[in-house]
């Protein structure tokens, strides 16, 4: 008789079963004192009405989610998401326009056969280059517009979408968790720590970064390329399930074998397109920090003439910025291509719903992160995550906020709003113990790097396994090895830098 086949949880499905958990641990923690002086070391723009209250005697607590919280979680998620889910759709309906056009395939088997043989020179490339972006700017939502085109690539090349999941995925990623000036990590790390009157130093934390970052991407470009070779001389030894593989055919294997010519107009489009994404890079340095150190009214005087397009210059843009950014781009596609109106239209329409699951998974993943924040339960954490760290020897003490920062990073994948949250208490914390306060901005950068590697928390990891149709439960058993080698390597580059600094 026969076994039935075993069927692995969707991305839905793993992200409500945190969230239950999540509200399930308010209940169990509920009416636990948060100490005043977490509070008071928040950031005043954004929790004021807490600070307040604890000045003026009360107690701030956690709070027990209620059904009301489970139920809305979704619904807050896309409130608090909705300029990235914009952005997300936007960019969706613009891969469709230039899919639309025959540009993308022609200029992808044309990519493919100038680089027959030399795939793996392409692949370390690529991920090199993300890592570029992800250690300056923190590219990580920005990623999840280049799947269609490097899936589509690695496919062609006769590779599997797992290859075009670990070039994108761990390649920013591998820059992102070695930030050297990522305005998101390092930058809001910084501030936070001067916050709290204790001076940080750009030197270190840059020194720190590009080890992490370069020791990091080296180690996920081997472990990529190991298993793009296997690839190459055995196709069966693809990790893809049967279902997988089916999907990667559908949505990524258009080759009939027909030779398709790469015409002046098919260039044309993918010039556009190519300056659509340098413009999207360069909008998101932030040039106020790097080449003006904060002086803003500096800046504005160099870049204020740059906001002519959506009303914010070059190096403020954010995701709504982004979104008119691919729309407009859609648009010049689509005169240059000679789309009619209609077909316009529909095939901005298709696009966005390919990747309208990217943006449900995004929502509620950030609804998880909402009700966190509501009941408390984040400072409870962090309180007791800074209890653990007092008392302990040197040798132990960067080890255990490294696997302490892993979790608070599951649980507020945000990098920046995790920065502004825990710096200021963490940072103080190794400052009074007689560490680098700058070295704990490295291990929060390094742990919240590797972990969002994997949570599913994190609307980059489930967004782009979604948009290249990889399984989550696939891509943990595949990333599993590489994670360990890095956790471990990070470990001991911080170990001994808290020793020696």
């Amino acid at each position: 008789m026969k076994k039935g086949k075993k069927k692995s949880l969707s991305a839905f499905s793993i992200l409500m079963i945190v969230l239950a958990a999540v509200c399930l641990i308010t209940l169990l923690a509920s009416g636990q004192a948060i100490d005043s002086d977490i509070i008071k070391s928040l950031d005043p723009g954004k929790y004021e009405d807490l600070i307040n209250a604890v000045k003026a005697g009360e107690t701030v607590t956690v709070q027990s989610a209620s059904l009301s919280d489970f139920i809305m979680a979704i619904p807050n998620g896309f409130m608090d998401a909705a300029d990235l889910i914009i952005f997300i759709l936007c960019i969706g309906g613009f891969i469709g326009i230039v899919m639309s056009t025959g540009a993308m395939e022609a200029g992808i088997r044309s990519l493919v056969r100038k680089n027959k043989g030399k795939e793996g020179r392409l692949i370390a490339v690529l991920m090199f280059l993300f890592s570029v972006g992800g250690s300056t700017y923190g590219m990580a939502e920005e990623t999840i517009g280049f799947y269609p085109l490097i899936t589509a690539a690695m496919v062609a090349a006769g590779l599997d979408t797992m290859v075009a999941v670990g070039t994108v995925l761990l390649g920013a990623g591998a820059g992102v968790l070695g930030s050297t000036i990522n305005p998101f990590a390092t930058s809001a790390a910084m501030g936070a720590l001067e916050s709290v009157g204790i001076k940080s130093n750009a030197t270190t934390v840059m020194i720190i970064g590009v080890i992490l970052w370069l020791s990091t991407d080296l180690i996920v470009i081997k472990f990529v390329l190991n298993y793009a070779k296997k690839l190459l001389e055995n196709k069966e030894s693809s990790i893809l399930s049967a279902d997988e593989k089916n999907a990667m055919e559908e949505y990524f294997s258009n080759d009939n074998g027909e030779e398709l010519e790469f015409t002046g107009t098919h260039k044309a489009v993918l010039t556009v397109f190519a300056i659509t994404f340098a413009i999207m890079i360069i909008s998101l340095i932030s040039y106020v920090d790097i080449n003006f150190h904060g002086d803003e009214e500096a800046y504005l005087k160099a870049f204020g003439w740059s906001d002519f397009l959506t009303g914010s210059p070059l190096g403020y843009w954010y995701f709504k910025d982004l979104a008119a950014l691919f729309t407009l781009s859609s648009i010049v596609i689509a005169i240059v291509a000679k789309i009619g109106e209609k077909e316009f239209v529909d095939g901005f329409i298709a696009g966005a719903a390919d990747l309208l699951s990217v943006g449900l998974i995004i929502a509620v993943a950030r609804g998880i992160t909402v009700v966190m924040s509501s009941t408390h339960l984040d400072f409870y954490i962090l309180q007791n995550s800074a209890k653990l760290l007092r008392g302990v020897s040197p040798f132990v003490f960067a080890p255990l906020a490294y696997l302490i920062y892993m979790l608070l990073s599951f649980l507020v994948p945000s990098t920046s709003g995790l920065a502004a949250l825990s710096i200021p208490i963490m940072g103080s914390l190794a400052h009074q113990l007689g560490y680098d306060p700058n070295i704990m901005i490295m291990i929060f950068c390094g742990a919240c790097g590797l972990v969002n590697f994997v949570t599913p928390t994190s609307g980059v990891v489930m967004g782009g396994l979604a948009a290249a149709r990889v399984e989550y439960s696939t891509y943990l058993k595949w990333v599993k090895k590489p994670f360990f080698i890095v956790m471990i390597a990070n470990i001991v580059i911080l170990s001994i830098a808290m020793a020696i600094m």
